[in-house]
């Protein structure tokens, strides 16, 4: 639960925005493939702290707490 807690928001968004981050570079060459590169620009329109923020706001990610460090966060 962030509630509350700005800095703990933003860092669970941060590390789910660069685990968003990472899985759309995986991604790239394996869509390039099946997509032309104006519809991949289409589909990834909105940025990966966006998204993240959005999937936080809809319940949608679980964190450890314990692999947040709070006091430098």
């Amino acid at each position: 639960e962030t509630d509350n807690d700005r800095f703990l928001l933003c860092a669970l968004a941060s590390k789910r925005a660069h685990d968003i981050n990472d899985m759309m570079r995986g991604q790239r060459d394996r869509a390039l493939q099946l997509q032309t590169a104006v519809e991949i620009a289409r589909a990834a329109d909105r940025k990966p702290l966006s998204l993240a923020f959005s999937e936080i706001a809809r319940d949608e990610v679980s964190f450890d707490p314990t692999s947040i460090d709070v006091k430098n966060h």
